[in-house]
């Protein structure tokens, strides 16, 4: 049977094997009423003159019939999607059925879900709905239900978390949302600070006003310089209003399913950072942050878009939430770091003073970066692949690069070591990788 409670969607009809197809809120539709209208201002905005040319020639009737077709069409379109659309959990997967025209079902097995975010955008919490997205193993792009009411959406992602963990079904139901323990407040007025203190946001705005300013001597074309400067200020803003909005009220807790993350000012969302499935620890550091201690801590997470683990917080503070992600490690110390061999500054003028090196029993850690330094830790046991590359220069003044591979497709890189060190480097990190997956526990929910 399904093990979706009653209240949790609209009742639905009963599809193949007897399981209980449901349907999602009925606020739905007004997600996918809008297409119709993307269409036209799409094709608006592709031929404006013709555009404005064909309105023209039409008669005010002629236009007030053109909007109502327009606005049943939207209407239908978004109703038929949502009536089409049903989910069911099933005692092995979580089964979505979807398509108006073409029809598609996605099987996501519950033994591969590593993670369940609850999302709620402006207009959905004014609206009391939310959106769940599905963390699944080998899935490149995330599956969604869009959308459920919030308290549904909540016991819907408990439900399929304990089943994820291997509970029966009828004991999925009666676990409930497990137990938060709170880990790091993130406070605004120090977010507002800290980005403040980037200088991301303050170059955007200096090139926001350089470059229209001098586009617009050179071409006195209103359009050219409005085409430049708008992408700008958009970075800008990006960079700074953007992220103090994404990132406010950031909360990290710890519960049985994971470390918890919430945060959001207009759009409210509730994370899961899924346990062992972090590949890479990043530790970043702004130039302007040292004289704080604070460090910014991202993560590379094996099929997860989810990056960001700590927005800013003190070193120490961000260190016991790193404890927590990789247990047994700890964070290198900066005089641990072995740096490159002065020669090393032929192949990378100044900036190879930034570039460090230490291996723990635990981790391969490496940092880059002179002005705004980053660390990247990875556990032995997630290390794919160990490969060393050198350049002609490179070997003329006895240095490589020894590059580890990661399952979350990416690379760490501990550059310009000397050749012997990296040749030795090359074998014993392919041994601790191996020692070290061995040892590894097994990635399971609530273990």
């Amino acid at each position: 049977m399904s093990g979706v409670p009653e209240s949790s969607a609209s009742s639905g009809a009963v599809g193949s094997g007897g399981v209980t197809e449901r349907r999602l809120h009925p606020v739905t539709p007004l997600r996918r009423a809008w297409a119709p209208f993307a269409v036209l201002v799409g094709w608006a905005v592709h031929d404006p003159n013709g555009t404005q040319q064909r309105l023209s020639a039409l008669t005010t009737t002629t236009l007030l019939l053109g909007s109502a077709a327009v606005l049943i069409g939207g209407a239908a379109y978004g109703f038929l999607s949502w009536w089409f659309t049903h989910f069911a959990v099933t005692d092995t997967e979580l089964r979505i059925r979807t398509g108006l025209f073409f029809r598609r079902t996605a099987h996501i097995r519950l033994d591969r879900l590593q993670a369940v975010d609850v999302t709620r955008p402006l207009l959905a919490r004014i609206a009391g709905v939310a959106k769940l997205k599905l963390d699944v193993v080998g899935a490149e792009k995330k599956d969604e239900l869009a959308y459920l009411g919030e308290r549904d959406a909540t016991e819907l992602r408990a439900e399929l978390l304990a089943r994820a963990a291997g509970f029966a079904p009828e004991k999925a139901r009666e676990v409930g949302e497990a137990p938060v323990r709170g880990l790091l407040h993130v406070q605004p007025r120090m977010l507002a600070f800290s980005l403040m203190l980037t200088g991301a946001p303050w170059v955007m705005l200096v090139a926001a006003t350089v470059v229209p300013t001098v586009l617009w001597f050179a071409t006195h074309n209103l359009w050219t310089v409005l085409a430049t400067g708008l992408p700008i200020l958009g970075g800008a803003f990006a960079s700074s209003g953007g992220r103090f909005i994404k990132e406010y009220d950031w909360t990290v807790g710890e519960s049985p399913d994971g470390l918890r993350i919430d945060h959001g000012l207009l759009d409210k969302a509730h994370e899961t950072v899924p346990p062992g499935r972090v590949q890479t620890v990043h530790i970043v550091q702004p130039l302007l942050w040292r004289r704080y201690g604070w460090v910014r801590v991202e993560l590379d997470v094996a099929g997860s878009a989810n990056t960001v683990l700590v927005p800013v917080a003190p070193r120490e503070l961000a260190e016991a939430v790193i404890a927590r992600v990789l247990p047994g490690a700890r964070v290198p110390e900066p005089a641990e770091l072995s740096r490159p061999p002065a020669r090393a500054a032929w192949c990378v003028p100044l900036w190879w003073k930034g570039y460090g090196l230490v291996v723990t029993d635990a981790v391969f850690a490496a940092r880059h970066g002179l002005l705004k330094r980053r660390l990247s830790l990875v556990p032995h046991a997630k290390v794919q692949s160990v490969r060393l590359s050198q350049g002609p220069w490179e070997r003329y003044k006895g240095v490589a690069d020894v590059r580890v591979d990661t399952g979350a497709n990416k690379t760490v890189t501990a550059r310009l070591r000397p050749a012997e060190e990296a040749a030795t480097l090359l074998h014993s990190q392919a041994s601790r990788s191996r020692t070290g997956r061995d040892r590894a526990r097994p990635d399971r929910w609530m273990a």
